[in-house]
Formats: C-alpha cells, structure tokens, sequence
C-alpha cells in the first residue's frame, strides 16, 4: 500500500477499535455482573447484550446513504457523539431496563458502514483486502484487550465504569477521525436515488449472500458470549478474575492459524476458499464447546474426567476464534470488493445491518436459550446455525481482482453523464465506470489483464 493508503487503514483501524474496545469489554464480564441490577433475568440478560444489534441493524442503511450524499467524515462524527450519549445513559442505570436503554442509544450510532466505505474509498481495488484485513485484525486486538480490560475495569469501577470508560474512547475516537484520516475523493457520494440504491444492492445475489453470513456470525458470537462466560465458571471451574487469562490465551494460540489463512485470502485469491474453511472450523468448535459443557468441575484437577474437559473446552475456544477471526477479516473484505462504487455505502450499509441484527437476534436467542436448557443449549443451537451458513455460503463465487483508476475528462454536460460512462464501460476490460462532471475525472473498474489501455486513452483525449 502507499503511504496515505497506510495512513488512512491505521486511522480507521484506530477508529474501529476504540469503539468495539467499550463493546467488547461488556461481553466478558455481564452475565456474570448481571445480578447487581434490579429486575434481571436470563432473557434480559440477552436482550441487554444484544439490544444495541437491533438499533444499529435499522440505522446502518441510513447512515451508509447518508454518507454517500453527505461525506463520510460527518456521518461518522455525528454517530459517535451519538455512541457516547448512550454510553453515559447506560453508565447512570441502576436497573436492568437502564442498561437496556444505553445499550440501544448506543446502537443509534450505527457508523460501522460508513467507516468501511470510507475505507474503501482511500485505498486501491488491489490492496481492498489486505486493508479490510487489517481492520479486522485491528478489531481482533481489541477483542483481546477487551478480555483483559473488561474485567479489570469491573474490578476497580464496576459494570457502570466499563460505559464510562466507553464514552471517553468514543471521543478520542472523534478526534482521530479528523486528525488521522485523509479526506476521500467525491466518487464516494452517490449521484443516484436512495431507494434505487438499496434496491440494487437487494437485487445482488452475491451480497446477499454475504449478507446471510455476516448475520450468522454475529448471531453466534453474541449468542456464545450469553453462554460462554458462565460456562467458564461453572463448567470449567475458573473463577471469574482468572477470564482473561484464559481469553488471552486461546486468542493468541488463534492467531498463529488465522494470519496465514488471511494471506493466502489476500495473496492467493482465495477468499471464497477460506471463508468456507473459516465456517467449517466455527461449526467444528461450537459442537465441541457443547459436548465441553458437562457437569461443573470447579477445582477439577487436570487428570480427572471432569479436569479433561476443562482442557477440551478451552480447546474448542481456540478452534472457535481461529474460525471467527478468520470470517470477520474476510467477509468485509468480500463485500468491499462486490459492492459497486457508486452504491458502496447502501451496500455496506446493508452488510452491516445485517451484521448488527445477526448481534441482536444472538442476544435474544442466546438469553432464552440459557434460560430453557444451560449453556449447552445455547452452543448447540449455534453449531446447527452454522450448518445452514454452510449451505447458503456454497453458492458464492469467488470474487473478481479488479482496480481502480482515475481518469482525467473534459468538461462534460449533465445530460451528456450516461453517454459518456456508456462509452467508458465499452472499452475492453472496464468493468464499471463513474463519471464526476463537476471534478472532470471518471473513476473507472477495471480488469487489468483484459484492459485495453489504448482505446481508454484515445477516449480520455477526445472528451478532454
């Protein structure tokens, strides 16, 4: 990558962590914090877990419009402000139904697709996926340090001092932004109608496919981290403070398999090939997480039966994240690459309502099924979701290795846009062509083995 493509990936990856940082550090520590608020159940439990899914999913289509028509930079801005906010609602809840409440004032700012279409504004087709790698690895880190912070924070401030500690990262998220990251080119912002937008992207097999995944993910993740943290406690026998330790451990043992996984992704073209293999390995954990979920072995000795499946759960934990990590650097990084340029922020706002409905639909499973039958239900019914992900995600296809270029154009009437872009995508090799008559650029897509540069060139001097 250059050095402002560089720039801008380290920006939005800081950006992203900040903000799942104060998310991810809820997950650990709740269901087993949970009692310390009046009225909880277990169903509520998953609702305030997964509440902010439900308000982001609805939002996330309008803030990626938005950020087509408005810029990306504002949009962003506005919904962290609006991120804080509810993290300060939820900091003062003394009750169950107040955390309830945060949470979902925090899911109003649903920025995720607007920080992912900015980010595929600022970097070239060729290095998409390296960068969208990047930002999932960066969110992986988070992940991580959330393991270790959560219950650290809970320790000293309690659960209302991991909201607090949310809001301030939101700010410094806000000041990043506008210090860190490059302004991006206009082609970010749509010249088409909203609804045609969105039903163009509805209309797309591939992303809705995708889509379908990036749901089922987060459903699992949000599902298991309902049943995971109790079944660490009274399953396995490891005492709450001693979490992080664990966490830490199976994700470091993960990455060891899921880095090279995203190279051959990025370096082979294989995305479609690992995303299917990152599935495989999810299911394959999840089902041994719930064979793991035995009677409570607390103090269990590592020899005994019981201290054996101590060790086979936290196992299948590593299994587990080696598969998520994977899926949740890839799959962006797919979508990035099969969202058209002009409707990138409808399509990515879809992806990521989907995503954040996936966390909401988890949260709500998840408590009900931790309610009706234990953590062991709850792992199971993740496993046979991942079985029907298997089907669905059998009919991608691998996507196209395309790049994109800027084309210098004359002065071109308004009425003379579509002949023009007409034109551009009859050349040989251009797959995609967005012409920007107040800048005097196309931006094009192009299949560089197939391009005839010749004929782009002969119609650039004409129009010029």
């Amino acid at each position: 990558m250059s050095r402002p493509e560089r720039r801008a990936v380290a920006a939005l990856s800081g950006i992203f962590s900040l903000r799942m940082l104060g998310l991810f550090m809820f997950l650990p520590v709740f269901s087993v914090h949970a009692h310390e608020y009046a009225g909880h159940t277990p169903l509520l439990i998953g609702v305030a877990i997964g509440i902010y899914g439900l308000t982001q999913g609805v939002f996330q289509v309008p803030f990626g419009i938005l950020s087509d028509r408005f810029g990306r930079k504002p949009v962003i801005a506005a919904g962290l402000v609006v991120f804080a906010l509810g993290s300060v609602v939820a900091a003062l809840a003394d009750g169950i139904w107040g955390v309830v409440a945060g949470r979902a004032l925090q899911g109003l700012g649903a920025v995720a697709a607007a920080v992912m279409a900015l980010a595929s504004d600022l970097t070239g087709e060729a290095h998409r996926t390296k960068a969208m790698a990047v930002i999932g690895v960066s969110i992986g880190a988070a992940f991580a340090l959330a393991l270790v912070l959560g219950p650290a924070v809970t320790g000293v401030a309690g659960v209302s001092g991991l909201f607090w500690t949310t809001a301030v990262l939101a700010a410094l998220a806000v000041a990043l932004l506008y210090l860190g990251v490059p302004d991006p080119p206009r082609v970010a912002r749509s010249g088409g109608a909203p609804l045609a937008d969105l039903a163009s992207v509805l209309r797309d097999g591939q992303m809705l496919r995708l889509d379908a995944g990036i749901f089922i993910l987060h459903a699992i993740m949000i599902a298991t981290f309902v049943a995971l943290p109790i079944a660490l406690r009274d399953r396995a026998g490891i005492d709450t403070t001693e979490h992080w330790k664990v966490y830490v451990g199976v994700l470091a043992a993960s990455i060891v398999f899921t880095v090279p996984l995203i190279v051959i992704a990025d370096r082979k073209n294989r995305s479609r090939a690992v995303v299917l293999l990152g599935i495989v390995l999810l299911g394959v954990a999840l089902a041994g997480l719930a064979a793991a979920a035995g009677p409570a072995a607390a103090s269990a000795p590592i020899g005994t039966a019981a201290g054996a499946g101590s060790v086979a759960l936290i196992a299948c934990m590593a299994v587990y994240f080696v598969g998520f990590n994977t899926l949740e650097a890839s799959l962006p990084a797919m979508v990035s690459r099969a969202a058209p340029m002009r409707t990138r922020g409808a399509a990515l706002g879809v992806y990521s309502t989907s995503q954040y409905l996936g966390a909401f639909a988890g949260g709500i499973i998840g408590g009900w099924l931790l309610g009706a039958g234990g953590e062991r239900a709850v792992f199971v019914a993740c496993a046979g979701l991942c079985a029907a992900w298997m089907l669905i995600a059998a009919g991608l296809r691998q996507p196209r290795r395309l790049s994109v270029e800027q084309l210098p154009i004359g002065a071109v009437e308004r009425e003379a846009v579509d002949a023009l872009t007409a034109r551009l995508l009859s050349v040989p090799g251009v797959v995609e062509a967005v012409v920007v008559a107040e800048e005097r650029i196309a931006w094009i897509r192009v299949d560089r083995r197939h391009l005839d540069r010749p004929a782009l060139h002969a119609l650039s001097s004409i129009t010029s």
